[in-house]
């Protein structure tokens, strides 16, 4: 990767995204979610996106800015209620909603990186979750169909990044951003530092360099008195 793909907020978002396109936004809650890069998005002028993430932020803050603005037209996820104004939204017509158990959730995507195009499971089998979708019995157990989810952008959130791109998380931060760098057509990965290639350890890197389309220096982090800027 070359220093070239060391890019500002503004000119990755705007460079890649555009209104329709599905996203991939890491995180639970707020922990290891891109805010830096959401908050440019909110910034950008596009509309019905279809965001793929565990939940959408919280009422007001990284995801949840993008809902009150109305750019979101389809939410994938598992964990709404993070945000209760995901409800409000959905009841008014205003949100579609596609809720998944979150271990079905998280291989979903881990299929997608993966080229599978769906996989059998027993989770939600005659709950409403279940409605639509394609049911199979196998060894005498009844199993219903999941497809994989990919995306046309991946925004990821990481600690550090070497100049080629190689990138490491920090603890439970680490989340969903690995497996959506890998079911994504691009991928920008926000970092607090940028290393010199060969500074990290090949047994730390989490997300190859190859996965890696451009990198951006966070602006905003998540501390205990919330979201403030570095």
């Amino acid at each position: 990767m070359s220093a070239s793909k060391v890019m500002d907020a503004k000119e990755a978002i705007q460079k890649v995204i555009q209104s329709g396109d599905v996203i991939m936004v890491g995180g639970f809650g707020l922990i290891g979610s891109p805010l830096t890069l959401i908050d440019e998005l909110t910034r950008h002028d596009v509309k019905e996106l279809t965001i793929i993430s565990n939940n959408v932020g919280e009422a007001g803050k990284g995801l949840g800015l993008l809902l009150r603005q109305g750019k979101i037209k389809k939410a994938i996820g598992s964990y709404f209620t993070s945000n209760r104004e995901v409800a409000k939204w959905y009841n008014e017509g205003k949100l579609e909603i596609g809720l998944l158990p979150q271990g079905t959730f998280s291989e979903a995507i881990r299929a997608g990186g993966a080229g599978i195009g769906g996989f059998y499971t027993k989770t939600a089998v005659g709950t409403e979750l279940a409605k639509g979708k394609a049911i199979k019995v196998i060894d005498g157990e009844t199993y219903l169909f999941e497809k994989a989810l990919k995306a046309n952008v991946a925004l990821i959130r990481a600690k550090k990044a070497d100049t080629k791109g190689n990138v490491v998380y920090y603890k439970t931060a680490r989340n969903f951003n690995p497996i959506m760098a890998t079911a994504a057509d691009y991928v920008i990965a926000e970092v607090d530092e940028i290393v010199e290639a060969g500074e990290l350890s090949p047994e730390e890197i989490i997300t190859p360099h190859l996965y890696v389309d451009a990198m951006v220096m966070s602006r905003l982090v998540l501390t205990k008195k919330g979201v403030v800027e570095v």
